[in-house]
């Protein structure tokens, strides 16, 4: 009898030992606020957002909201209100260096989705550019930067050699080619494809993603045209490495959702408001939707900031990122 409790009270120990350790290796869920913007960077995320509105996910508790504006979000990342946020490139640059290194990028979310549209069958190389008007608006951000690289890496001189008439919204360009026969735009996504929509004579004529890549291909190191990408705070992927993880695996299958299911995808993006899915049917497949990490992401990132430091360093916060801008897992 006497050995019988010992051996019982050993198991008991045993098992409580076990116990322990298993639920000390369980990290408990997680509450992690996502910022996502009202746009293509948003494509990507939303069958996570809607998993995660459905309840389907039981690891950790992601809750979104989608601003419209980038500034809306950077406060919020400041003052701990937000701890994942998809974000353009450069912004999270300089984020990075305005906060002394208090965010990490963890993803590029969407590549280059600039286009040259016309209403008329006049462009079809950079080079058919020159000498001509272009409608553009986005004065003083990264793509006027981008399309200042593009002409200048095909001879051409954004001041002397083309007219870019400044538009203070996209959606005055759109108007403008409607307007004036043989106009010409640059237009990021979703509006290239909305002034197609509104009016069968405007075409993308070029795609200037492609032509970044045309450049890039006679460098030893090539970058990519990034425009998007998934910031988080450095002090929320120091206490929550798990649901960090976490989101990174589920973001990536929600992206490739994104790309494969593009009729699907469509209705979810207009179910949160995004833009409509008709318009989203018709542009998903020319956002560049992407998701790239680690090694990869940091070559492809950094290259493309180092092109925007050359032309304007307050582009990126006044000095290129260091090692510590890239989170690796």
């Amino acid at each position: 009898m006497k050995k019988i409790l010992q051996t019982i009270l050993i198991i008991a120990v045993c098992t409580g030992i076990v116990t322990g350790c298993t639920e000390g290796t369980l990290s408990p869920p997680a509450d992690v606020k996502v910022a996502a913007l009202k746009g293509p960077s948003s494509i990507g995320m939303v069958k996570l957002m809607d998993d995660a509105d459905n309840g389907t996910i039981q690891t950790n508790n992601f809750s979104f909201d989608i601003f419209a504006s980038a500034d809306e979000v950077v406060p919020k990342i400041v003052q701990r209100q937000i701890d994942i946020a998809a974000l353009p490139a450069n912004l999270a640059s300089v984020l990075f260096n305005n906060t002394k290194g208090n965010v990490q990028v963890i993803a590029v979310g969407t590549l280059g989705m600039l286009y040259v549209v016309e209403s008329g069958k006049t462009v079809t190389s950079i080079e058919d550019l020159r000498g001509k008007t272009v409608y553009a608006g986005f004065k003083g951000k990264s793509p006027e930067y981008d399309f200042n690289y593009i002409l200048k890496s095909n001879g051409i001189d954004p001041v002397k050699d083309i007219n870019i008439e400044w538009k203070s919204e996209h959606t005055e360009s759109v108007a403008a080619l409607a307007a004036n026969n043989n106009a010409i735009a640059v237009l990021p996504q979703p509006f290239a494809t909305t002034a197609q929509l509104s009016n069968k004579n405007i075409r993308a004529a070029l795609d200037l993603n492609k032509e970044w890549e045309k450049i890039q291909e006679k460098h030893a190191n090539p970058s990519s045209l990034v425009t998007g990408v998934v910031v988080a705070r450095t002090e929320f992927i120091k206490q929550n490495p798990e649901a960090l993880n976490d989101f990174l695996d589920r973001y990536m299958q929600s992206a490739e959702f994104a790309i494969n299911k593009v009729e699907e995808t469509a209705s979810l993006v207009e179910k949160y408001n995004i833009f409509p899915a008709a318009v989203a049917k018709k542009a998903i497949p020319y956002c560049n939707i992407t998701f790239i990490k680690g090694q990869e992401m940091k070559k492809k990132l950094s290259g493309y900031l180092n092109i925007l430091f050359k032309q304007n360093p307050q582009s990126v916060g006044g000095k290129l990122p260091n090692d510590d801008f890239y989170f690796i897992r």
